[in-house]
């Protein structure tokens, strides 16, 4: 067997491990017993520890010096394996075993504080996270202070992105969004959505909204969640979203936003199905389609128009009682405290509180004890009034219970990509609209496939999005599309 090849071999039953430990997180947040959390716990560390072993193998070494590859795939291949290798050799074991271990605690040690109010419950937890997550980018940027710290934890979701371009990106970014909402705030806001909505109804709802998107339900499942994730890749993509009696936008958009994730992998070329290659290109690649999906594609006029007759028949007379309507209240700007409920003007600004406070966090400018205060006096800065709870503020999002410190900022990154992927596909599908109006999203979809999906991570994540756009990333498109959208929504 040639050198690549036994590579290849090597990295296939990791990945297929991988996916195994998935699972593992998946049923966590889904299906497991409560009274399991510890013996999970065990049982994810294990898997870490047995993985961390198959990464770090000094075999791998030796086939890596003489892996000779033939062609695109093969050399995207050893590319993305001898970088993942040199990462997880940076890593003691026992490090890793114990960041895995202790995130698979912190989540129902998260999940109580959050129904309870409780910060305080958490914050001990949080702690050992964040000093976990500070060792490991100690090990991984051989530094023990200053901005190396972050970046090395930024390279995991977005390889090769350092946060001074992401804080000079978003400091571009938000005197025109600071100024859109300022001027939206003026204007009255158009009537929510009231009612209320069966739950049965709402996941009946939903997925029919999934398979509309593309989302192959031979190959995946929906369930319910306190916090909406998906997981998985390939042939077993799985999404979760949740239900409120009192708001159907929030298990229906919450399902837009994972089967857009979700679609990602599902269009994956087959080939690389367990291989370096089989997986998004990075969290902001995958994000960009997760928003493209929920925000360009669902919240525009001419799916709307379509989602009002569904809704109808699912749910009876609305009190939005015409596409139009439904639409205004679909893209409503109003106060709110919830990331994942945000509308598209405010919900950067979310994301850039959020990549502000975990830099602190790291760099040991902010102790875990100040954050509540930090959050809340941070909010009431940029938004202009108090959290009034815990789980309105800073134990709203599951991330950093699971120890994910450098994911919030690719979120933004992500709504970036989006707006550019959005002006492509408008340009190339001028009859775009004449689907969505009747619910017909497979001109889109495939558009996004063919161009950015198949390849997973074949291409480096900034090479997928200029290929598909034919130039390069700048925020204008985004900023451009809010602007256009809600200045015709609220008559600016």
């Amino acid at each position: 067997m040639r050198a690549m090849e036994a590579l290849l071999a090597h990295a296939a039953q990791t990945a297929a491990l991988e996916q195994v430990a998935g699972r593992l997180h998946w049923d966590q947040e889904t299906m497991m017993p409560k009274g399991a959390a510890a013996q999970r716990a065990e049982e994810i560390a294990a898997m870490e520890a047995m993985l961390h072993a198959r990464r770090t193998d000094p075999a791998l070494a030796e086939m890596l010096e003489k892996a000779k590859p033939e062609g695109a795939v093969e050399a995207a291949s050893l590319r993305l394996i001898s970088r993942d290798y040199a990462r997880a050799t940076k890593i003691p074991a026992a490090l890793a075993t114990e960041m895995a271990r202790t995130a698979s605690l912190a989540h129902g040690v998260w999940a109580k504080a959050r129904a309870e109010q409780d910060v305080a419950g958490f914050l001990p937890v949080l702690d050992k996270l964040i000093a976990l997550r500070r060792e490991e980018a100690a090990c991984l940027s051989g530094e023990t202070r200053g901005p190396a710290l972050y970046d090395a934890l930024l390279n995991d979701y977005e390889p090769d992105m350092r946060a001074c371009d992401l804080a000079a990106l978003f400091a571009a970014m938000r005197p025109r969004l600071v100024a859109l909402r300022a001027a939206i705030l003026e204007r009255p806001a158009p009537p929510a959505i009231t009612g209320d909505f069966d739950e049965a109804a709402q996941l009946r709802l939903t997925r029919e909204i999934a398979v509309a998107f593309g989302y192959d339900l031979d190959k995946g499942r929906i369930d319910l969640a306190v916090h909406p994730f998906s997981s998985g890749s390939g042939c077993d993509s799985r999404i979760t979203t949740r239900v409120a009696r009192d708001d159907p936008f929030n298990a229906l958009y919450s399902t837009i936003h994972e089967v857009g994730h979700a679609c990602y992998e599902q269009n994956i070329d087959p080939r690389h199905h367990l291989t370096a290659l089989g997986q998004g290109a990075s969290m902001g690649v995958h994000e960009s389609q997760s928003r493209i999906y929920e925000n360009q594609l669902g919240r525009s006029l001419p799916f709307v128009t379509w989602l009002h007759g569904q809704m109808t028949a699912a749910f009876g007379p609305l009190s939005t009682d015409s596409p139009a309507a439904l639409y205004a209240a679909i893209n409503r700007v109003a106060k709110g405290y919830i990331r994942t409920e945000a509308d598209e003007v405010q919900y950067n600004l979310h994301i850039m509180l959020r990549f502000d406070l975990e830099q602190a966090l790291i760099s040991g400018d902010l102790a875990v004890a100040d954050l509540e205060a930090a959050w809340n006096d941070r909010f009431l800065a940029d938004f202009g009034f108090a959290v009034d709870r815990p789980s309105n503020g800073m134990l709203q999002d599951v991330h950093w219970s699971a120890g994910l410190f450098g994911y919030f900022p690719t979120y933004a990154l992500g709504n970036v990509y989006a707006g550019c992927l959005m002006q492509a596909l408008r340009h190339d599908l001028p009859d775009l609209d004449q689907g969505l109006v009747q619910g017909d999203l497979r001109a889109p979809t495939a558009w996004l496939r063919e161009n950015l999906q198949q390849f997973g991570r074949l291409k480096p994540p900034r090479q997928v999005i200029e290929d598909a756009i034919g130039g390069p990333v700048t925020p204008e498109p985004l900023l451009s599309y809010l602007e256009t959208k809600f200045a015709a929504l609220y008559d600016l």
